[in-house]
């Protein structure tokens, strides 16, 4: 986290320890507590509070290529926590995590124009799902919910003027 001001490199990282400590139990126990949800029958993975359940509802693509990237996708965790759904889903395994696929070096990357309108969460999502990024004309504007995916999608997006 070095070379930005206002970002405490240390303290987003005792962050982090401290939601994995509470994610993860100690010696194998479940840390969750009396009032969490029971374990669904299946093959449980080893130091988990839940089982993982081969249904998955949601896979987001993340793109951890930077500090300020990983910074936000810890963000993106504790904001998902706040909600006793998403979190029981990512205990669960029913909501998981994928890298995005990294361009390689002398390879060009897919990419998606929009010329006009509004370039939604929706647009964003099929643009990562297909590794592409997204051209943005000028007369193309791009919604906060949107913005969003895209940081935590890795979605590139360029805007011409």
């Amino acid at each position: 986290m070095t070379g930005q001001p206002g970002v405490d490199g240390e303290a987003i990282r005792a962050l982090v320890r401290e939601v994995l400590g509470e994610l993860l139990p100690a010696n194998g126990a479940n840390v969750a507590g009396p009032a969490s949800v029971p374990a669904r029958p299946g093959p449980a993975q080893e130091g988990l509070a839940h089982s993982v359940r081969e249904h998955v509802d949601s896979v987001e693509v993340v793109s951890l290529r930077t500090d300020a990237d990983l910074a936000g996708f810890v963000l993106h965790l504790l904001h998902l926590f706040e909600n006793p759904k998403h979190r029981d889903a990512l205990r669960a395994g029913r909501l998981r995590f994928q890298l995005a696929a990294t361009a390689v070096p002398g390879s060009v990357q897919p990419s998606h124009r929009v010329d006009k309108g509004a370039v939604t969460e929706a647009m964003v999502t099929a643009a990562a799902k297909a590794g592409a990024r997204l051209v943005l004309g000028p007369r193309a504007v791009l919604t906060p919910l949107g913005r969003d995916r895209a940081r935590a999608a890795g979605v590139e997006i360029v805007k011409e003027r």
